[in-house]
């Protein structure tokens, strides 16, 4: 009994796996695909990332992180020798689906998804105005209050006046490590 109609065609599947074994399953599945000569059945595998920014020592770093830690996607036409190969990859739990048969992403998240890769340098958008009372939630002056002074857009940061020795202090902080009060 086929696990799904072939006429389906070519389609995205998402594949649940032991959470951080995703990059090992990509590679043993492009593997078994070329080994077991499925490059008919089976055309793409891919872990869904997206680059973020995060502040570590004070420091910004660009990173890459999963959108779906513990998932994988194919792209592929299930047949039971196709479905066979992939649901018997190490690693792998099983398709996302009810049951055995394993349900197609619909066109519009893939495309969605695939945008959301496809951004190389995060943008930085921050509702503040000179002069507004902010709070700081990261580095050493974390849980302060203070006032904007000067907001880089270009470069993501922010000059905040914080209330120190009863005078008020100028801190360069960038818009992740502030938020409004």
């Amino acid at each position: 009994m086929p696990k799904q109609n072939p006429q389906q065609g070519r389609r995205w599947y998402v594949l649940h796996t032991y959470s951080g074994y995703e990059e090992n399953v990509c590679r043993n599945l492009k593997q078994r695909i070329e080994s077991m000569d499925m490059e008919d059945k089976i055309f793409d595998v891919l872990i869904p990332t997206e680059t973020k920014i995060k502040i570590k020592n004070g420091k910004r770093k660009t990173v890459r992180e999963k959108i779906f830690p513990g998932y994988v996607l194919v792209n592929m036409i299930v047949t039971d020798a196709s479905w066979y190969v992939v649901r018997n990859t190490p690693n792998v739990t099983g398709f996302v689906g009810s049951g055995t048969t394993p349900t197609p992403v619909s066109e519009d998240e893939i495309k969605s998804l695939m945008s959301k890769m496809g951004e190389e340098e995060p943008e930085f958008k921050i509702d503040i105005e000179l002069g507004e009372v902010v709070k700081i939630t990261d580095g050493p002056f974390k849980d302060y209050e203070g006032k904007i002074s000067d907001i880089d857009e270009a470069r993501g940061k922010a000059k905040v006046l914080v209330a120190m020795f009863g005078r008020e202090t100028p801190v360069e902080l960038d818009f992740l490590q502030i938020k409004k009060v």
